[in-house]
Formats: C-alpha cells, sequence, structure tokens
C-alpha cells in the first residue's frame, strides 16, 4: 500500500503544481511510470484510487483524465464514507455542523441579498400551521442550503450540503421522538432569519448555534443515556 500512496502522491503533486490542470490527459501510463519511478502496477492502484474520489476519470479508449476538480463532485466522496457510518458517529458530524453553519450565518448576515433573506420568509411561511416531520426537515434542509449558498464560497457549501444529508435522519428521529422540536425548529428558523433581515452576524451566529446544538445535545442523550 505504501507504494500506491506513493504513487498517489506524485500525482497529486502534479495536479497541485499545475502540471495537470482540470479537463488535462494523463501521460501514457509506461511514460507516467517511467517519469514518477513508479511500476505501472502501483500506478494502476493510484489512478483507480483517485478515479474512485473522482479527482481523475478513466474514458476506456481514450485515456486518463483530470476531472473538472468541481467541490460539489469532490465531496460525493466524503458523503459515500459517511454513509457507512454508527447513529453514534452522527454526533461527531453534527459538532462539524455546529462549527460551519453559525460560521455561514454570520457570513449570509452581511451577502446575503434583501430578496433572499425574505425568501427564506416566505419559505417558512410555506410550511402548513402542523407540519409533519418530514416537511420540516425538508423545509429544514431548504432553510441552510440557502444560507449556505449566501457565502458564496462552493466548497462550504457542499460541505455544509454533505454534513446536513447525513444527519437528516437523526432530524427526523428527534422531530418524532422530542416534544415541541417541530415548534423549537421553526421558532429558531425565525431568529435565524430575524437576524439576517437585520444584518446582525453576531446574533445570526448564535441562533445558528443554539439551533445546530439542541438537535447535538438531544442526540447525545438519546444514544448515551443518564449523560
Amino acid at each position: 500500500m505504501a507504494v500506491t500512496d506513493d504513487a498517489i502522491e506524485a500525482i497529486k503533486q502534479m495536479i497541485v503544481a499545475g502540471e495537470l490542470k482540470p479537463g488535462d490527459r494523463l501521460p501514457r501510463e509506461t511514460i507516467l511510470a517511467d517519469r514518477l519511478g513508479l511500476s505501472r502496477s502501483s500506478l494502476r492502484e493510484a489512478i483507480k484510487a483517485l478515479t474512485l474520489i473522482k479527482v481523475l476519470t478513466v474514458r476506456h479508449g481514450d485515456g486518463t483524465y483530470v476531472t473538472s476538480l468541481d467541490p460539489g463532485m469532490l465531496m460525493d466522496a466524503l458523503g459515500f464514507a459517511v454513509d457507512f457510518h454508527r447513529d453514534d458517529s452522527v454526533l461527531q458530524f453534527l459538532e462539524l455542523r455546529r462549527v460551519l453553519e453559525p460560521a455561514a450565518a454570520a457570513v449570509a448576515a452581511v451577502t446575503m441579498p434583501s430578496e433572499d433573506i425574505d425568501g427564506l420568509a416566505a419559505l417558512l411561511d410555506e410550511l402548513p400551521p402542523n407540519p409533519d416531520v418530514e416537511e420540516l426537515v425538508a423545509n429544514d434542509v431548504e432553510f441552510h442550503g440557502r444560507i449556505a449558498a449566501a457565502t458564496n464560497n462552493p466548497l462550504w457549501c457542499s460541505l455544509l450540503d454533505t454534513l446536513s444529508g447525513r444527519t437528516q435522519r437523526a432530524r427526523i428521529w428527534r422531530g418524532l421522538t422530542q416534544e415541541r422540536a417541530v415548534e423549537r425548529t421553526l421558532e429558531e428558523h425565525r431568529a435565524i432569519q430575524r437576524s439576517l433581515a437585520a444584518r446582525d452576524p453576531e446574533a445570526a451566529r448564535s441562533w445558528a448555534t443554539v439551533h445546530i446544538a439542541g438537535v447535538e445535545d438531544w442526540l447525545h442523550h438519546a444514544l448515551v443515556p443518564g449523560s
């Protein structure tokens, strides 16, 4: 595996250094192996690994190319890995959301167009008086996705989208089992939207922290009875 790791690192350095750019075709296998001082078998394994995480793509009969390296596409690999985690590991992803979501809300308070902030209020108004949990979570995902988009940072958006999607089951579970979870979620969303409308980054950050931390705290107690 160490030799394959060396091959992966060598190709990565070629991309980082700009020798290989998005859309470029890699040199033929024999030429690239000789250039990097690697065996052809280790090079093939490296290409397979980099193809799995969508850094490279193999076009049969044509060659191997560097992908567009679009952040959203690359984050798919993280999403795939997250799917294999146990329920108790979701806490780790919620911890990460608790760092990233409030920061995104603070940025959105400055950068988000007023009409988009008004659109968040309209989005919340679309929910019926007594939404079921699935409706609420779908609205929640859209709500946070729009705020993330206001950062104008594709990587940030992709990371938040991946984390949000993979913690969705926990949020549904909470909505079904915790008293007033639905009402509390709506109240917190309204508070975040009002903070954005007031152009108050610290209030937006605080309410987003309260919102994510509430899910995290509930899940921690649900998974660790007596904690």
